[in-house]
């Protein structure tokens, strides 16, 4: 990871970003809005933490088929990505409450679905936000040697496959953190002083990761273990459904906002300069989707709203519906891109194309 030496350019000679920033201003001053969650985010906030503990409470408290237990791990995974996405994605990002103490409560979210705010902070709002579909600084685009999203990634033979065999591993987004990510991300990033604010103390951050990995096992695998009168195998692929479930949802969401045909993943020069500005460049690597289906708008927590999102980090998610129209007509006004698919299926089946296009062996370049 190089972050540190890749550098934007500062020519904007449009000035996009210092024009979008005053009339996104003006839009939330002139309609006297918050830029933070309202009660239709608290309201989100009930029903997705719902979605997520109330079928927990209910298997260690009433008697029912194991089946429906079965049906009640996916709707915990349901949930699960439900709160990620919603709850605790906009408080590290300080977008959920005004208030920072409230940011930092709902951001703690985190914890209970099995991750870090720590690692996701500096993995997130750092190095994906900054350096986004950057190759070798955005860690979104790493997936080990299993899958290759990048022409700038080391191609290998597998790859020709991975269009098919990619969906199967995206599930595992959030099994993984429980096992291995979070305990290498602590490591690989206090060794090279990565942090969101302030730098933690590192012993801190490894008893913080010690003592809520150790309390999530408890809550939902020993104490179901202790409760449930069924065998230990059938709770630990209880558990395996939830986050499998929850990690599919995670995956292919995130993929859609960048990982498509029409974005383009730039290489800094040997300067170590890219091309265009940090708001430009989000305009490159960044696209929307099915932003007209209140569905997909509601659950996905606005992260079909990417290009808004990456821009402005900072505002609610709730919000971005109306500043798109402000977002779109000044990128078009600057003959920028501004790339939307119109529905989840063109995204997906854009995903899966870049895929197999990038799973291609590579064409020797000739001289």
């Amino acid at each position: 990871m190089k972050n540190n030496t890749v550098k934007f350019s500062r020519i904007d000679t449009n000035k996009f970003f210092r024009t979008l920033n005053k009339r996104v201003n003006t839009y939330f001053k002139e309609n006297n809005i918050n830029k933070t969650g309202n009660w239709k985010l608290h309201l989100k906030t009930i029903i997705m933490f719902s979605l997520f503990l109330s079928p927990y409470f209910i298997m260690l408290t009433l008697d029912i088929s194991q089946w429906w237990m079965l049906l009640l791990t996916i709707i915990m995974g349901v949930g699960m990505a439900g709160v990620g996405m919603n709850v605790m994605h906009d408080a590290n990002h300080g977008s959920y409450s005004s208030k920072k103490w409230i940011n930092k409560i709902m951001g703690g979210s985190m914890y209970i679905l099995a991750g870090n705010v720590y690692n996701w902070q500096v993995q997130h709002n750092v190095l994906h936000h900054t350096y986004t579909n950057v190759h070798g600084h955005d860690e979104d685009l790493e997936a080990g040697r299993i899958i290759r999203f990048s022409k700038h990634s080391k191609w290998r033979r597998f790859h020709k496959f991975q269009h098919y065999y990619s969906v199967f591993l995206y599930g595992l987004l959030t099994f993984n953190w429980v096992l291995t990510t979070d305990f290498k991300q602590t490591h690989r990033y206090l060794k090279k002083r990565l942090s969101y604010g302030k730098m933690p103390n590192p012993i801190w951050q490894w008893s913080t990761l010690a003592i809520t990995k150790a309390l999530y096992i408890a809550i939902w695998i020993v104490i179901p273990m202790l409760v449930l009168s069924i065998a230990w195998w059938k709770i630990l692929l209880g558990f395996f459904i939830m986050h499998y479930t929850a990690g599919l949802i995670l995956s292919i969401v995130f993929q859609l906002a960048h990982v498509v045909e029409n974005t383009e993943m730039p290489l800094p020069d040997e300067k170590g300069n890219l091309k265009n500005t940090w708001a430009i460049h989000q305009l490159f690597t960044t696209v929307n989707f099915a932003t007209k289906n209140r569905i997909i708008n509601w659950f996905t927590g606005g992260l079909n709203h990417q290009i808004e999102h990456h821009i402005f980090p900072h505002i609610s998610h709730i919000h971005y519906d109306k500043i798109a129209k402000i977002v779109k007509q000044t990128a078009q006004e600057c003959e920028l891109p501004y790339h939307e698919y119109k529905t989840t299926r063109a995204a997906i089946v854009a995903h899966f194309k870049h895929l197999k296009e990038m799973g291609a062996k590579p064409k020797i370049a000739l001289s």
